[in-house]
């Protein structure tokens, strides 16, 4: 299982994706969503696949079960290695996910997102209608994640090791909001350093525009991945 950084290609097209990949010389863990690849459909999938890179199709889907086991069985036929689901959407769907996957002859590792990073418990208690802790709430939604049969969720640092302590170590925690101390928070809420990612749990991490945006990307990349890594 590839555990390298996770670099989110938050690009337009294939062009800029190119000019973004082209300095590096190893194989890399990126992941495509939303933007990237309903602008671009599969064709960006298989392009940046055959650069050898391992692929993190962040779509998020979340509709009635029958609508996401068909989509699933249709993504299958793309060479990914990661997938997700909102976790809301239930557990039935999450079980339509997983077998549509299977159906397909996908072997993507199916993971759900819990509460997004950018979701703060104040709007989680007054904009969702859901009470208590946004703890507790990424903890349940991680329980019916894994009684899905899924492979992990993601879940921002903070939660990483509660949901380590409720489901086990193999159980993934991918997290996005990474930020390096010296970088802005953009519009994320609950964002870590890479050490604290790794001390707190996370199996992944997704990290975007501290990477893309930097001068350096290349520099900045091999920076997280030694921050990562080292966990210190």
């Amino acid at each position: 299982m590839n555990t390298n950084p996770i670099i989110a290609l938050d690009f337009r097209n294939m062009e800029e994706v190119l000019t973004f990949l082209k300095p590096f010389d190893e194989q890399l863990f990126v992941k495509i969503g939303m933007e990237l690849y309903l602008q671009n459909g599969p064709t960006i999938v298989k392009e940046v696949r055959d650069l050898g890179h391992d692929i993190f199709l962040d779509l998020k889907l979340h509709d009635i079960p029958n609508t996401v086991g068909q989509a699933m069985k249709g993504l299958a036929g793309l060479d990914i290695q990661m997938i997700n689901v909102h976790a809301a959407g239930g557990s039935k769907m999450m079980t339509a996910a997983l077998d549509g996957l299977k159906a397909g002859g996908s072997q993507a590792q199916l993971i759900a997102v819990t509460q997004l990073t950018s979701t703060s418990e104040e709007m989680m208690n007054e904009e969702q209608g859901i009470p208590g802790s946004i703890n507790d709430s990424i903890v349940n939604y991680a329980r019916v994640t894994r009684d899905a049969g899924l492979a992990g969720v993601v879940c921002s640092a903070n939660e990483s090791a509660l949901i380590r302590e409720a489901l086990g170590e193999d159980f993934l925690k991918v997290t996005p909001g990474i930020r390096t101390l010296a970088d802005a928070k953009g519009d994320q809420v609950r964002i870590a350093t890479p050490e604290f990612a790794r001390q707190n749990g996370s199996t992944h991490i997704v990290v975007g525009r501290s990477i893309t945006q930097d001068s350096d990307p290349v520099a900045k990349y091999h920076s997280i991945k030694k921050a990562w890594e080292q966990g210190c």
